[in-house]
């Protein structure tokens, strides 16, 4: 049986720590020899292991639960001739070792799915273990590792599972060829993962670890609180609560340090504000039962959160980082962002569509600015709506700046317009579009969810004036006359801007600051039973 010697080559000084907690027995790494070549070339190709579409196939009857792998499996082989991807001639590669080690720390990506055999996989790289694997099983099994990793932590859910939960998205494209080929080139993105998934997927990553951290160190302390007596807590009050609340702010980076006073001071009112803008919550130094029951809720909740959300950002186009500039809606956080060569231009308040109008999760272009628009009431509330209203009142439409306008029923431009006095363009099936609002005073609910499925944006004239700022067809007078509310005018967008409605219950900003928002749709338990259930054992 072949022997192995000791490895000498540290890719990274995460690979000095590793912490095999999925695995049921402790196991002691098999190390490998390096030659004097560079193993990461394509010399890694030539190798004494014969694969052909034959010994493929004989594999999948041996190992059935991989069998979803087989057609990915079978294109790596075809696009490398065939040659093997994990020998140096009779040793597996460096780089074979340093996949399965990422393998084996899934948990830290925020995967809990296991590979089907991977036992067979751990004996491979367990030096106490004799393998009696043919070189040609290990062979595939680490292809299929390859396949099992990249579609976990590059991919994620499928485009057709996609669907079935609400997320209508273009169906995210990944080459496992090409995804393998950058990381043999260069090992160290396996650690990185560079330009493979959208930024903020690795800043909830970082984020994962320093809840975890806290639930390690028994840090997530309970704020005791009497409940049927509780009397909201308010700037100078005391107690044993204010203490707590006060460790509690301290440990996840609200206040810079912990005094141990019991009194709600100057400094624990600072800690408040940040506290509540993470959370999306009205700013107010006033603590009410609500906000404690908020801060009891236990740690792995949150960690859980920051896991699901990981997830979702799996599914975001890598290109839409690149792009020069795009907008980004977030429902839960009630929140739009306009990113332009990748700094926020503008960030604006935002109401979306009520529980039985939720507004839909998708992407698109921004094609044309509306100003000054039409608003053409949908049948939908013609007729649960309008018709009983008009039929009350013979003005109605006339009191409110309505008309008919062949079979339909719409708004003439103007302040009092439901659209206010602009409006962004994207085609989609839904008819579902961003635009400014009359009702003013609904943003300042926290949770604002108020419209038909549109979004409603605050600074809809900022977001116009932030868009068109560049464009000398367009300057700021010329926008200030399109918007007086008299005539429509439009402005078709000479290079369309990728606009992304999304749906994330945790978030990072660019300071490191986590929010945490309301799942206003209940849309978290249902992707936790897609992912985390004891029914879904691999993805």
């Amino acid at each position: 049986m072949r022997k192995f010697t000791l490895l000498s080559i540290i890719i990274a000084v995460s690979f000095l720590m590793f912490s095999f907690e999925s695995s049921s027995k402790e196991i002691k790494i098999k190390n490998f020899t390096t030659e004097s070549e560079n193993v990461f070339t394509s010399k890694r190709y030539v190798s004494k292991v014969a694969v052909d579409v034959a010994s493929i196939d004989q594999f999948y009857k041996k190992y059935p639960k991989l069998k979803k792998y087989q057609n990915d499996v079978l294109d790596l082989y075809k696009k490398k001739e065939y040659n093997s991807l994990w020998y140096d001639d009779t040793r597996v590669s460096e780089f074979g070792s340093l996949l399965y080690h990422k393998v084996r720390l899934l948990n830290d990506q925020g995967v809990k799915a296991t590979m089907p055999y991977m036992d067979l996989v751990d004996d491979v790289f367990n030096e106490n273990v004799s393998v009696d694997l043919p070189q040609i099983d290990t062979e595939l099994l680490l292809s299929n590792m390859y396949v099992f990793y990249a579609s976990n932590v590059y991919s994620g859910v499928d485009a057709a599972t996609l669907k079935k939960i609400g997320w209508f998205l273009p169906a995210k494209s990944i080459s496992y060829v090409k995804i393998l080929d950058s990381l043999m080139v260069d090992p160290d993105r396996l650690n990185k993962d560079e330009n493979l998934l959208y930024g903020q997927y690795y800043k909830l990553k970082s984020m994962l670890k320093k809840y975890r951290t806290i639930e390690k160190n028994n840090q997530w302390k309970k704020i005791d609180i009497d409940v049927a007596n509780y009397k909201d807590l308010k700037p100078f009050d005391s107690g044993v609560a204010v203490k707590q609340i006060r460790e509690r702010l301290f440990i996840i980076g609200d206040l810079a340090q912990d005094s141990k006073r019991d009194v709600y001071d100057e400094e624990m009112m600072a800690g408040i504000l940040k506290y509540k803008g993470r959370y999306g919550l009205k700013l107010n130094y006033t603590l009410t039962k609500d906000h404690i029951a908020q801060m009891n809720e236990p740690i792995g909740n949150r960690i859980k959160t920051i896991m699901l959300n990981m997830e979702r950002c799996r599914w975001i186009p890598t290109n839409l980082a690149q792009a020069n500039e795009y907008v980004m809606v977030n429902i839960p956080s009630f929140k739009l962002a306009y990113v332009k060569n990748g700094k926020y231009e503008l960030v604006s308040d935002v109401f979306v569509g009520t529980r039985m109008t939720e507004t839909v999760i998708f992407s698109g272009n921004i094609e044309r600015i509306v100003f000054s628009p039409y608003w053409y009431v949908p049948q939908s509330i013609i007729k649960n709506e309008l018709k009983l209203k008009m039929a009350e009142d013979k003005n109605y439409l006339a009191d409110h700046n309505m008309e008919w306008n062949g079979g339909n029923v719409r708004q003439k431009p103007g302040p009092t317009n439901s659209l206010g006095l602009v409006k962004f363009m994207f085609p989609n099936p839904n008819d579902i579009y961003l635009h400014d609002t009359p009702a003013k005073s609904l943003f300042d609910f926290e949770q604002r969810i108020f419209s038909h499925g549109c979004i409603n944006v605050k600074e809809a004239k900022g977001l116009a004036l932030a868009i068109l700022k560049d464009n000398p067809d367009w300057p700021v007078d010329k926008i200030n006359q399109a918007m007086s509310g008299e005539k429509e005018t439009t402005c078709t967008l000479k290079n369309k801007i990728p606009i992304y409605i999304g749906y994330f219950t945790a978030w990072v900003s660019d300071d490191g600051e986590i929010g945490f928002y309301p799942d206003v749709y209940d849309r978290d338990p249902q992707l936790d039973k897609l992912l985390y259930s004891d029914a879904v054992a691999v993805k």
